[in-house]
């Protein structure tokens, strides 16, 4: 197992110092679920939210936060994004949202995808919530990354280093 990086030797919290690090393209998907009550999908999909069209504000909210992944998470680098690209798709229970992101950078674009769903979901929640204040966010996982020394990662186990083996898992969500 790979030693955490964000610590030196005496266990302080540290910036991890990438000069060294060839810059390469880098690439991350990400995945999350808002679930909620079918009255609520039926409203989303009608448009009859009192805020107006959640699933494409939250798509630019994605956007938005993807590019702002440094200020939320105290030790990530500020990456020069090249692509980002956040997609919501109304299912049977609710709403499933995904990202992709691209940089060219001596660091990868994990967090970026991440906080990516997780704005975009959190947004899907904040303009449905007059409607369904019980709604569920989560499933939020790294899907996806390519490029860098650590190699490529796929989460269904295509030879990927470090991901999770075995059988894709069965979801029973109506999706």
């Amino acid at each position: 197992m790979a030693k955490l990086s964000h610590y030196g030797r005496k266990g302080e919290v540290r910036m991890v110092d990438v000069s060294e690090k060839a810059v390469t393209t880098r690439t991350a998907m990400a995945q999350g679920f808002v679930k909620m009550k079918p009255a609520v999908v039926r409203e989303v999909r009608r448009l009859k939210n009192p805020k107006g069209n959640p699933l494409e504000v939250a798509r630019i909210a994605g956007i938005a936060a993807a590019k702002r992944t440094a200020e939320w998470i105290p030790l990530c680098h500020p990456l020069p994004l090249t692509h980002i690209d956040v997609t919501t798709r109304l299912c049977n229970n609710g709403v499933e949202v995904r990202s992709e992101v691209t940089a060219t950078a001596q660091t990868g674009v994990e967090m970026e995808a991440l906080v990516a769903v997780t704005a975009a979901a959190l947004t899907v929640y904040d303009m449905c919530k007059a409607l369904d204040k019980a709604m569920e966010i989560g499933e939020i996982v790294l899907v996806k990354k390519t490029g860098g020394k650590s190699g490529d990662f796929f989460r269904n186990g295509r030879g990927a280093r470090g991901a999770a083996q075995g059988k894709k898992r069965s979801r029973g969500r109506g999706r």
